[in-house]
């Protein structure tokens, strides 16, 4: 049987309004150094995809942020530097809701990391992971 999922094609976030759309744009392309892949419309009608490595980060102008079918807790960017991104996001004046730490996911085999978790500028919440 062929493999009916090929991987994530990309994760779509609503922003409230153009102002918060244009800070998610920068923060993301600007900040954390996502290649902007295309942008279409203006104003309310504006979106963006952005590449993180693999894998896409869409959003949207007015998308009436709130108004969505589910639930992410969170999503994570596989880094090299955990501590470098932490200290990038700290000084842009995004909050850095858990400190860089090393740990050890109990599965088979284990699995050594060092993550930190912050919150971007539409408050999701966001995950730098490194796997040793």
């Amino acid at each position: 049987m062929p493999e009916k999922i090929k991987g994530i094609h990309h994760v779509s976030m609503k922003c409230s309004n153009p102002e918060e759309f244009a800070k998610a744009v920068h923060f993301y392309k600007d900040l954390l150094g996502l290649e902007l892949v295309r942008a279409w419309g203006e104003g309310d009608r504006a979106g963006a995809m952005l590449r993180a490595g693999d894998d896409i980060i869409e959003l949207f102008a007015s998308g009436r942020a709130g108004e969505g079918f589910g639930d992410i807790n969170h999503f994570a960017f596989d880094v090299d530097d955990v501590d470098a991104c932490i200290r990038l996001i700290r000084d842009n004046g995004y909050a850095v809701t858990q400190e860089p730490k090393d740990v050890t996911l109990p599965s088979d085999p284990p699995l050594p990391i060092r993550c930190a978790f912050a919150a971007g500028p539409l408050g999701e919440s966001i995950e730098f992971f490194h796997v040793y």
